[in-house]
C-alpha cells in the first residue's frame, strides 16, 4: 500500500514538471519565431530556415560484402 502511495505522488511530480517543460518549449517556440521576424525585418529580407543535410540511404546487398 505504502509502495502504490509513493508511486501515484512521484507519478503526479514527474506530471507537473512534465507541464512545465512543455510550457518552456512551447515559449521558446514561439520567442523564436519573434526573434526570426525581428531579423527579417532588420535585414530587409528573407531569411532561409536552416537547411537540413541530406539523408541518404543506400542499399548494400549482402552478397557484396562476401567477396
Amino acid at each position: 500500500m505504502l509502495v502504490a502511495v509513493f508511486a501515484i505522488v512521484r507519478a503526479q511530480g514527474l506530471a507537473k514538471r512534465l507541464e512545465r517543460l512543455s510550457e518552456s518549449y512551447w515559449e521558446l517556440r514561439y520567442e523564436h519565431g519573434q526573434l526570426r521576424a525581428r531579423l527579417t525585418r532588420l535585414e530587409g529580407g528573407d531569411v532561409a530556415p536552416p537547411a537540413e543535410p541530406p539523408q541518404v540511404t543506400a542499399f548494400v546487398p549482402l552478397s557484396s560484402l562476401k567477396k
